[in-house]
């Protein structure tokens, strides 16, 4: 199980895209190896004008700070005009980019994985979860049905983010 987190958006945007949450998790390591962390980020599509219009709210953000969403995996470090960073330190995860500037408690092992790879998978999911509210438990299963869904990964944005820390 894990909790979800609320961010503020901006003025601009705000309004159609409605409350946006991310949920950080971990998958099951692989051959015995942890892999990067996930952090996932989406819209509850309970914006002024209803979900479509936050769906396309969502896109436009995307495209404006220069992601894709459906298209291929990004990676941060290789493009610094990207405006996303991440700050994780003392069991808190801190994403900033355009309308979303989140501060999000995770796990000691996402923390863990997230120093060990140098990085963690984002993704922006461009549809909307309804399901996913803030102060609701998410269950592996409905994250894992959401977050694994092929519409949801065909239209969201993805990106590798480069971990900061305090400490350098």
């Amino acid at each position: 199980m894990t909790s979800l987190n609320t961010a503020a958006g901006s003025v601009q945007y705000a309004p159609l895209l409605g409350t946006l949450s991310v949920i950080p998790w971990t998958s099951d390591p692989s051959s015995g190896q942890r892999n990067a962390p996930f952090l996932l980020a989406y819209s509850l599509g309970d914006g002024r004008e209803g979900p479509a219009a936050g769906e396309r709210a969502m896109r436009a953000v995307l495209e404006g700070i220069g992601l894709h969403p459906g298209g291929d995996v990004v990676d941060v470090a290789q493009r610094p005009s990207l405006p996303i960073t991440l700050l994780v330190e003392a069991g808190q995860a801190v994403l900033t980019m355009p309308y979303l500037n989140v501060q999000c408690p995770v796990p000691p092992e996402w923390e863990q994985d997230a120093r060990r790879a140098g990085r963690i998978y984002f993704l922006v999911a461009t549809r909307p979860w309804f399901e996913g509210g803030p102060g609701m438990p998410v269950s592996a299963e409905r994250l894992r049905a959401f977050a694994g869904d092929e519409t949801v990964l065909s239209t969201a944005a993805h990106c590798l983010v480069p971990v900061s820390s305090l400490r350098g």
